[in-house]
């Protein structure tokens, strides 16, 4: 039986930025703080240079020939690259997929809550995977767990799209909502009835105009 691989106690080693005497080339091309280009010169005078604006000499381009490296406070524009990485893992969302159980004799109560839980999860971005369950002959009244969850899509079309339709899983009948890409458009009641209000004027003048025309050629010898 081969031995067993002994744990390493050492701590891990960290890459250390290369600013200030890090920096072993020995002829480099500066940048100043505010970008003034400075040309390139050797190791000490850049070290000399950014002692005496009390900043770092940070090595920027080390493929470069020679290599490019700015003075600046490198503290500051630590902060700032770890702010922004900050910044961008809050935008950065991965997609969860959360669920919501109930069951097809559910009251309404219930049914409101599960609908506030849905509508979070959907506004945070997560796919909701709606559960009705069954238990012993439950499983008879699969035609009644279905209407339930076409009812909850029908509740949540402003906020969601169904992506897989009602469908039997063992006990379960599951429907899986994704958050609504491209807003819904609802369709305007008052348009009909302004169609139908417009109809009803413009009618009586219609008949009106024949009766005139008729009553004039009535009046013709």
């Amino acid at each position: 039986m081969p031995p067993r691989p002994r744990f390493d106690r050492r701590a891990p080693v960290r890459e250390l930025p290369n600013i200030n005497d890090r920096i072993s080339y020995p002829k480099l091309r500066v940048v100043d703080s505010d970008g003034t280009q400075l040309g390139v010169i050797h190791r000490e005078e850049a070290l000399e240079v950014a002692k005496e604006r009390e900043l770092d000499l940070v090595l920027v381009s080390e493929k470069a020939d020679p290599p490019v490296c700015r003075i600046m406070d490198y503290g500051k524009f630590k902060f700032e690259q770890e702010k922004k990485a900050k910044e961008a893992k809050k935008k950065s969302h991965q997609t969860e997929v959360k669920e919501v159980k109930m069951r097809y004799k559910i009251d309404q109560h219930d049914y409101d809550v599960r609908i506030g839980h849905a509508t979070r999860f959907l506004k945070s971005g997560d796919k909701v995977k709606c559960t009705v369950i069954f238990r012993g002959r439950e499983i008879q009244h699969t035609a009644l767990a279905e209407t339930l969850l076409r009812r909850m899509a029908k509740d949540l079309e402003e906020q969601a799209e169904v992506q897989q339709a009602p469908k039997r899983e063992g006990r379960n009948m599951i429907m899986f909502l994704t958050p609504r890409k491209t807003p819904l458009i609802k369709k305007d009641k008052n348009d009909s009835h302004q169609v139908r209000t417009i109809r009803t004027i413009t009618t009586p003048s219609r008949a009106g105009s024949n009766q005139i025309s008729s009553a004039s050629k009535a009046k013709e010898p």
